[in-house]
């Protein structure tokens, strides 16, 4: 099986390659430049967004960071990083919840934008403030996504809440912590983040 992953250090790339290293994936990497490769014609044909992380994995082309973990999860087994079809409530729910109103929500405010109380029900994710509560409420009792075990959701929820806490785009609640904390302390989150950090000290 070949798999060809496309990323920049600087990018949500960094998500895909911990999700590869946890799967056990051999893996080519091509490293592109925000301002010239990614905005190449080849590379458009793959992903017309223009925007890494993207994988060719046996002529699949896969885009999305949580999809790519999805992908992942499913397609390498062996690393039991998906659960059980009747297993998989957890494992889908707060896969999507950080994909979706949990990036909109930091993204938004990062951006100086916070919606009004009137329209709350059609920005779909309501506040910033609920977003955050739902989730802190989730990792107040569990250690991880799908409860006791790691799973390939816990690799895209865990980026969002390391990024989050690092920077400040998410508050430091207890919860938020110590679940970052498991995740920064994994071989497979470690070994990826060295990688991507030797290429931005080569770049810079």
């Amino acid at each position: 099986m070949t798999l060809k992953f496309y990323t920049n250090p600087m990018s949500r790339g960094q998500i895909a390659r911990w999700a590869l290293h946890e799967a056990g994936a051999e893996y080519e990497q091509v490293l592109l430049d925000y301002a010239t490769s990614m905005k190449a014609e080849e590379y458009l044909k793959i992903n017309p967004m223009g925007k890494v992380p993207a994988i060719v994995h046996d002529g699949n082309v896969v885009t999305e960071g949580a999809a790519i973990c999805a992908y992942l999860a499913d397609s390498f087994p062996d690393a039991r990083l998906a659960p059980k079809a009747d297993e998989r409530a957890d494992y889908y729910r707060w896969l999507f919840y950080a994909a979706g109103p949990l990036e909109a929500a930091i993204t938004n405010r990062s951006m100086g934008f916070e919606v009004a109380p009137d329209k709350e029900m059609t920005a779909g994710y309501g506040n910033y403030d609920r977003v955050v509560d739902v989730l802190d409420g989730k990792f107040q009792t569990d250690d991880y996504v799908c409860g006791s075990r790691f799973t390939m959701a816990d690799v895209y929820v865990g980026a969002q809440l390391v990024w989050g806490t690092q920077f400040g785009t998410l508050p430091s609640r207890d919860s938020f912590v110590a679940y970052a904390k498991r995740m920064t302390e994994r071989d497979a989150h470690r070994s990826a983040k060295a990688i991507d950090d030797k290429l931005i000290a080569e770049d810079g």
